[in-house]
């Protein structure tokens, strides 16, 4: 991998573009309001970042981090995507999305809605279940894998080979990984389950502090993972 596009450039989409800079990794960037809009955050990232537009940032790298809301997946230039390893951050947000049936009772995920808006992508979930300062706070690019100093995140997805370079990209920006299954299995870290946001907030009142980051382990996130409880499941 040698240039990382990434479609949405808030709080989670401008974190990973600093963490993916500093690791060496060329960005190219959009966001929904222009190229020009972006010229104050690729100063700051540095020679390694450049603005485009959605179509050309998934177009003409690597990997896609996409981190827009699910109300936006619409407006996407869907064919841009095809053949790309697309890593979705979204969750499902019904007082910014609206609400939406198929999410409300538990019949598909946020991701595999991506999916099928995006049909020609190969989606991975990952990122979604961080808060944008916990993810800079906690990276750890010179520990080694498995060494247990790094934090881990988790990942979903149904293409091997896409999940393969999640992960590739994940250990260069300083995380490792735990294969939480198929996107259709992306719920278990989505909001209102254990394994979001709490595993990595060191705060004792919930506040999400950025300057209260822990380091989540292995075991932790499987943990929080299978304690999940489903949207529709719960009675």
């Amino acid at each position: 991998m040698t240039t990382l596009g990434i479609v949405g450039a808030g709080h989670i989409g401008s974190t990973v573009a600093r963490l993916a800079v500093d690791a060496g990794v060329d960005v190219v960037l959009a966001n929904s309001r222009g190229p020009e809009t972006l010229a104050d955050l690729v100063a700051d990232l540095g020679p390694r970042a450049r603005a485009a537009t959605a179509a050309e940032a998934a177009r003409d790298t690597d990997l896609v981090v996409l981190t827009v809301p699910l109300k936006a997946l619409a407006d996407l230039p869907a064919e841009a995507f095809d053949d790309k390893v697309v890593l979705d951050t979204g969750n499902y947000y019904p007082q910014r999305d609206g609400q939406i049936a198929e999410l409300d009772d538990g019949s598909t995920t946020a991701s595999e809605l991506t999916a099928r808006t995006l049909p020609g992508a190969r989606v991975v979930k990952v990122f979604n279940n961080i808060f944008f300062q916990h993810l800079a706070a906690l990276a750890r690019p010179q520990a080694a894998v498995g060494s247990g100093e790094r934090t881990v995140l988790p990942i979903a997805g149904d293409d091997g080979a896409a999940k393969e370079a999640a992960t590739e990209l994940l250990d260069a920006i300083g995380y490792d990984v735990v294969d939480a299954g198929p996107l259709a299995d992306g719920w278990r870290f989505q909001p209102d389950t254990p394994a979001y946001g709490v595993p990595y907030d060191g705060s004792s009142d919930g506040t999400w502090s950025g300057d209260t980051a822990r380091r989540a382990s292995a075991d932790e996130m499987r943990t929080a993972l299978e304690a999940a409880v489903r949207r529709g499941d719960q009675r």
